[in-house]
């Protein structure tokens, strides 16, 4: 793995470690963003003042990010307007009407709630639960298995992986 000094990997901006000579020299030292002049923010890591990184480049926190622009998963992305779905979110109520509040590789974001016939089921735990969750069904929609009746009176292992988003039985 090649070395590359620390105010040149600071400002790297795409996936190559070197960085243009012009934000190297332009680079000022400090431990906080009012420290920077405007359109910099505060690298703490590298205690270097560096220009807000655009749409793509690579972030570690919003703040890392030009106007318009929240780092997500290590990338400044577009941000969607609250409560719309790929918006973040902390509970049900922050998102639309037909959305919850879920985990997406770990952050919460708006999701939409799942149509009839999407796959409903549910992990018990572990961590694929834990980093990526699934909203429910939507409103009048129950999650079960599509089998019209049982084969046995009991069963004592159940495949759920075909669980679905349906209309209730009467």
């Amino acid at each position: 793995m090649p070395y590359h000094a620390p105010d040149e990997a600071a400002l790297s901006k795409s996936s190559s470690p070197l960085a243009d000579s012009k934000e190297i020299a332009a680079a000022t030292t400090c431990s906080q963003d009012r420290h920077c002049a405007h359109g910099l923010f505060c690298d703490k890591h590298f205690r270097l003042c560096l220009p807000l990184r655009q749409e793509g480049q690579y972030c570690r926190r919003d703040t890392h990010c030009a106007r318009g622009l929240s780092c997500m998963f290590g990338k400044c992305h577009r941000t969607v307007p609250d409560g719309q779905e790929g918006a973040r979110c902390r509970q049900d109520k922050d998102c639309g009407v037909a959305a919850c509040c879920a985990r997406h590789h770990g952050e919460l974001f708006c999701k939409k709630r799942l149509a009839l016939d999407e796959s409903c089921f549910v992990p018990q735990g572990g961590l694929a639960i834990s980093i990526n969750q699934v909203c429910p069904c939507q409103e009048g929609l129950v999650c079960r298995t599509g089998a019209a009746g049982r084969e046995k009176a009991f069963e004592y292992w159940q495949d759920k992986s075909d669980w679905r988003c349906m209309k209730p039985l009467l």
